[in-house]
């Protein structure tokens, strides 16, 4: 028998959730887009299950105005209806606005630790519990569930997160029905150990399980059982864009384009918490920069352990080749990426910052020491000379690029000599900004049982050598800037200036933007234009960089908003 097609139009803010409900019964049907900008979906029904699914898309229809598009067959049917499920499903009943589709409001609260992925992440978890009725707070004592979204990447993450657990069982014994949760890389790592130290964690869900959550929440409301769900796999099973929640106003979104990596540097515990590398088909990654960008997203940042090797295992296109697809989204103003590991660094890619307009000039290169050896050791896979080649041709194909990097301090077996040889780097490069760490051991990394261990103290005067000479090097950039104009991305108002600032009237409000080199620019604007956000946030506006600071500049808005996509680079025009 035949499999029969069917398509729908839906709000597209429902599609994740259609796909959510149809895939809850098994074997009876499957959903695909056909248009995500016109919201069009196909429902392929498996043979004999034609009644079925009709009775649940009219349920969905009285409850989202689920409408089959025109031409295509119509789901037919009206009132109440009884439908017999197959194999081990149960009757149900299904009505144009019946109990099934209407859930209680329950309120989600999740804490999340760590890196642009967790966060991410995080709004997936948001996005496939809503269809349960899972809706934000921000007050941990009114949430039916909690969630803790954590971090292994260094020992200082994850004693965070442990105190934050810690900190729930009280909450729990005032609140016995809540449900308390573990996901992320401390999760994929510690697996039913939470359990065992924490008596008052429900659930513990790894890096791969985020979609399989529905039904184990399900299972613990109805039973109040324990779970734990660490299982991992070689490739993305579930790569259906999430329509999860965006903040009032929110501008700028994370997308992960791949998970996982193959690289094992000796220090890092990534490949163990979240698997083997994997990448996500670029058509749905279109979808969901689509999906955001309808929902008044103007700048996406790509996400990946290591973007540059995207697509690679699968046969996919090149990570310059999604970029560039990625360009050509309509009303898209920018994109970002991150992380980018060195040795995967191709030409191609290098190029693309100069014929990419969205495409934002700022680099973010970790390096993590200046030391051949020490590189060695890291088994990074590229040289100090290696890497200088690299920074040298992105400059020149794109002068004004921001470079950007990751540095670790006392390695196992690290020289004076050797971290001189970093600060050596850093004084080169000179870097528009770096994040520094000292090593710390983590379980199932190789250098935990290298020998030659630096003390703390060496590690911390080290951090603090790097951080000062880095220091340095950003306020002497930043004061180059002043008498330049900047474009910015406006993300929204800021605080309001302090009356008797010496600089700024107190009758202006502050508001705040990034540049295409990712810098944070303040800038005032009159108080009559402190109401009119729909004016500035999301537009692009030019600055006149009036003020250098250690982190950020100041200028003045020389122009009115710039509402239509940003040309090829930014303004940089000298005083």
């Amino acid at each position: 028998m035949e499999t029969t097609k069917r398509c729908f139009r839906v709000d597209r803010r429902q599609i994740s959730y259609v796909k959510f409900i149809l895939e809850a019964y098994d074997n009876v049907a499957v959903m695909s887009t056909l248009d995500s900008r016109e919201a069009v979906i196909q429902v392929t029904i498996a043979p004999g299950c034609e009644t079925m699914v009709d009775g649940i898309i009219q349920g969905l229809a009285g409850e989202i105005g689920v409408m089959p598009v025109e031409g295509a067959p119509a789901a037919g049917m009206s009132g109440k209806q009884a439908i017999r499920m197959p194999d081990k499903m149960k009757q149900v009943e299904i009505e144009p606005k019946g109990s099934l589709f209407q859930m209680k409001e329950k309120l989600l609260y999740i804490s999340t630790i760590g890196c642009q992925m967790n966060v991410y992440d995080a709004n997936q978890i948001a996005g496939v519990l809503a269809p349960m009725g899972y809706t934000g707070t921000d007050t941990i004592e009114s949430a039916d569930m909690v969630i803790v979204n954590t971090c292994t990447i260094r020992e200082k993450a994850e004693q965070k997160a442990f105190s934050f657990l810690g900190r729930l069982a009280k909450i729990k014994s005032a609140n016995p029905s809540l449900i308390v949760a573990v996901g992320g890389c401390v999760a994929q790592q510690e697996g039913d150990a939470i359990l065992k130290r924490m008596p008052h964690v429900d659930l513990v869900f790894g890096t791969h399980a985020i979609f399989r959550l529905p039904e184990m929440v399900r299972r613990i409301e109805s039973s109040r059982c324990r779970i734990v769900d660490v299982r991992m796999s070689d490739t993305i099973e579930f790569d259906a864009p999430v329509d999860g929640p965006l903040t009032d106003g929110q501008i700028s979104a994370f997308v992960t384009i791949m998970r996982g990596c193959d690289n094992y540097c000796t220090y890092c515990v990534v490949p163990h918490v979240r698997g083997r590398e994997a990448s996500r088909h670029p058509d749905r990654i279109l979808e969901e920069i689509r999906m955001r960008v309808d929902r008044g997203v103007r700048e996406v940042t790509l996400l990946g352990q290591n973007v540059n090797s995207y697509g690679n295992k699968e046969g996919l296109c090149s990570f310059s080749e999604l970029l560039a697809r990625v360009n050509g989204i309509e009303d898209l103003g920018r994109i970002r990426f991150t992380t980018s590991h060195p040795k995967d660094l191709s030409d191609e890619l290098i190029d693309a910052f100069g014929r990419l307009e969205k495409l934002c000039h700022h680099m973010h290169l970790p390096v993590q020491s200046g030391d051949d050896e020490i590189l060695k050791r890291m088994n990074r896979r590229y040289t100090r000379s290696a890497y200088l080649e690299k920074i040298d041709r992105l400059r020149a194909v794109c002068p004004d690029i921001a470079v950007t990097s990751d540095f670790i301090v006392g390695f196992p077996g690290e020289t004076d000599r050797q971290f001189q040889a970093t600060l050596d780097l850093i004084e080169t490069v000179r870097y528009d900004g770096v994040f520094a760490f000292m090593y710390s051991d983590r379980p199932n990394a190789p250098a935990t049982a290298f020998s030659g261990k630096i003390d703390e103290p060496t590690k911390k005067r080290r951090l603090q050598a790097l951080l000062d000479l880095q220091g340095r090097i950003t306020r002497e950039k930043h004061q180059a800037m002043v008498g330049q104009i900047r474009r910015i991305l406006v993300e929204g108002p800021g605080r309001e200036m302090e009356s008797g600032d010496a600089d700024m009237a107190s009758s202006r409000v502050q508001w705040t933007g990034r540049s295409s080199s990712n810098h944070i620019i303040h800038f005032a604007v009159p108080e009559a234009q402190r109401d009119k956000k729909e004016l500035l946030t999301g537009a692009f506006a030019d600055i006149m960089i009036e003020g250098a600071y250690a982190h950020s500049l100041r200028g003045r808005l020389i122009d009115g908003p710039i509402m239509a996509t940003p040309g090829k680079g930014e303004t940089s025009v000298a005083a």
